[in-house]
Parts: structure tokens; C-alpha cells; sequence
């Protein structure tokens, strides 16, 4: 699939690959979740990358090395992919990765699966676990819930000893989901809800709240820093609610709130690897439930477009047909 302008919507073609060279592995890709990354970087508005010429777009996937000078030919591998013009993405038959951009895959782990917590899993582990220091006891805001990031957000915090567990969105339908995966309360945002409102709410369902995963930005998250506990930690991971939230300084520092952000993208797969392994290890404990939908690399069009209106399941794109799947 061929991205050709920046707002287009990817369409399919074929490409030759690079010429493999030392430190390189040619991967055939069995299973290439679709991301919001992907659709921010194909818009031409990212913040970190914007590709003018025709590029195949696409992440992560899991797939079988083809050649390598490092893996055998046949290994099951995870890999990351920084696609960009002179690097084709993994929204293909065939992908060319650099070695350290690759992790043999658990043997007994379902592909799809192993998949699907990749970029949506380390995007709720990192920013819990390493940067907000979750501790058993806290209890845990996730704001954008429903999404993918956050369904696995709420069962990582339940699993790593949270006291509360609870969960923001829009959709009331999804919400309720979470109560089946670990949240102890949900908070449906209203529109145009007033901040000082919203965080009434929000404090009547969580009380003070020790970490805030904040994958919206704006308007929840002022409300959300309205409910921190003295010396709560806050991590952004998205602004899906718009790219400004007002933070009083009185509050900032009055609580001595940490507020970061973490970004996937500029952190190294070699710093993702012990997360990768806790949420792999998780999915063969049968730990973590993940609702995926696959879709054919042929329909990945119409993927596309629905990923546009934040599905409450994680798309992953298989060359060789379709399984639906929840574990």
C-alpha cells in the first residue's frame, strides 16, 4: 500500500525493496498492526515526520525473516519500522529492517497477537511503569480509555497493583467494557463540558488520584490535574482532544505535580524490549485481553478510514487473510 501525497488516503501498488546490505533483515510480514502513528504521519501534520513523496506507510508488524545475516531464515521476529521514501513501511508483503530494529518473537505466541501489544502495549507500559513509576497502592487515571493504548493501560495498572483503576472516554458503550478489564469506575466526557465540572466527576469516581496516563490532552487533562494528588505523576501520550491545555501554575506547583510526555516513536526499540516481554509473557499467561480485528492488506483502505473515527479494537493487517480474534 502506497501513500502518494501528504492527506491521502493509501492506495495499492508495488515497489522494488532496497537492496539488502550488512545489519539488514529481509522480513515477510505475517501481521502489521495499523496505528494512529500511521495516519498522523500520512496526514502531513506530525509533529516528527512528514514524507512529500510516495512512501508505503506502516509501523511494526511480526513476520518470518526471509534473509538476514543475523537471524536464521524462518525465525519469527518483531520488528519496528521507521518507513519513510527510501524505506518502505510494513504495510506490505515484504519489509526491509535494520537488526536492531528486530526481537525474536516467543515461540508459542499467537503472531497476531504477539503483534497487536506492540506499539498500543509500550505506549501504556513505558509511560506507567518507567515514567510515572507506578507503584502498588496508586490509583490511576487513563484518559482516552477505549482506545487500544488505553483498554491495555487499565489491565497493566490493574496488574501492576493499582488500588483504583479508572477510565475517561466518549463512547458509553465502550466504556462499559473496561469494567470487564480491570477499571473500577468509567467517566463518560460530555461535550462541552466545563473543566471544573468535568473534574467534580471525576474525582467523585477516583477519588485523588496518584498517576494520570493522558492520552487527549486539553480540556480532560486540566480537569484531570484538578483531582491529582500531592505529587502525582503525569504522562501525555496524545492530544486527541486538541493541542493546548491551560495548567495553572499555583496547581503545579502548589501539588508539585510531574507533568511528561512520552513519544514512542523517538525511543529505541532496545528500550522497549523488557516491556515487549512483560506483555508478551502476559498474553501466553492469559493476562491481557485484546480485541483485534484483521483485515487483508488489500482492504487496508477501509481499515484506514475507520481508524479515522478511534475504533474500540486494534486493526492489524494480514497479507494472507483475515481472523477475528479477542484473547
Amino acid at each position: 500500500m502506497i501513500v502518494d501525497a501528504p492527506g491521502s488516503e493509501p492506495r495499492p501498488g508495488s515497489i522494488t525493496l532496497p537492496p539488502s546490505a550488512p545489519g539488514t533483515t529481509v522480513v515477510a510480514v505475517v501481521a502489521a498492526p495499523l496505528n494512529p502513528l500511521d495516519l498522523a504521519i500520512a496526514s502531513g501534520t506530525f509533529h516528527s515526520a512528514r514524507h512529500d513523496a510516495p512512501y508505503v506507510p506502516g509501523s511494526e508488524c511480526v513476520g518470518i525473516v526471509h534473509e538476514s545475516g543475523r537471524y536464521p531464515t524462518g525465525t519469527r521476529v518483531y520488528a519496528e519500522c521507521h518507513a519513510s521514501p527510501a524505506r518502505p513501511g510494513t504495510f506490505a508483503t515484504h519489509v526491509l529492517v535494520d537488526d536492531e530494529n528486530l526481537l525474536p518473537l516467543p515461540e508459542k505466541l499467537d503472531p497476531v497477537l504477539g503483534a497487536a501489544v506492540g506499539n498500543s502495549g509500550t505506549a501504556a507500559f513505558l509511560p506507567l511503569i518507567e515514567n510515572a513509576g507506578l507503584r502498588s497502592g496508586d490509583a490511576v487515571l487513563v484518559l482516552g480509555a477505549t482506545g487500544a493504548v488505553g483498554q491495555l493501560a487499565v489491565q497493566i495498572a490493574r496488574l501492576s497493583g493499582a488500588r483504583r483503576v479508572v477510565g475517561l472516554a466518549r463512547d458509553r458503550t465502550a466504556l462499559q467494557r473496561l469494567l470487564g478489564l480491570g477499571a473500577d469506575a468509567v467517566v463518560e466526557l460530555r461535550a462541552d463540558e466545563p473543566a471544573d465540572e468535568l473534574a467534580g466527576r471525576l474525582l467523585a469516581a477516583a477519588g485523588p488520584v496518584d498517576v494520570v496516563l493522558d492520552g487527549v490532552y486539553g480540556r480532560p487533562l486540566e480537569a484531570a490535574l484538578q483531582v491529582c494528588a500531592p505529587r502525582a505523576r503525569v504522562v501525555n501520550i496524545g492530544n486527541a482532544a486538541g493541542p493546548i491545555a491551560q495548567v495553572p501554575a499555583g496547581l503545579l506547583r502548589g501539588k508539585q505535580l510531574t507533568l511528561s510526555g512520552f513519544a514512542g516513536l523517538h525511543t529505541p526499540l532496545a528500550a522497549k524490549r523488557a516491556a515487549l516481554n512483560w506483555l508478551w509473557t502476559a498474553l501466553l499467561r492469559g493476562e491481557l485481553r485484546v480485541a483485534v480485528r484483521t483485515v487483508p492488506l488489500d482492504q487496508l483502505p477501509a481499515a484506514w478510514s475507520a481508524q479515522a473515527r478511534s475504533p474500540h479494537e486494534k486493526c492489524v493487517v494480514v497479507p494472507g487473510g483475515t481472523r477475528n480474534k479477542e484473547a
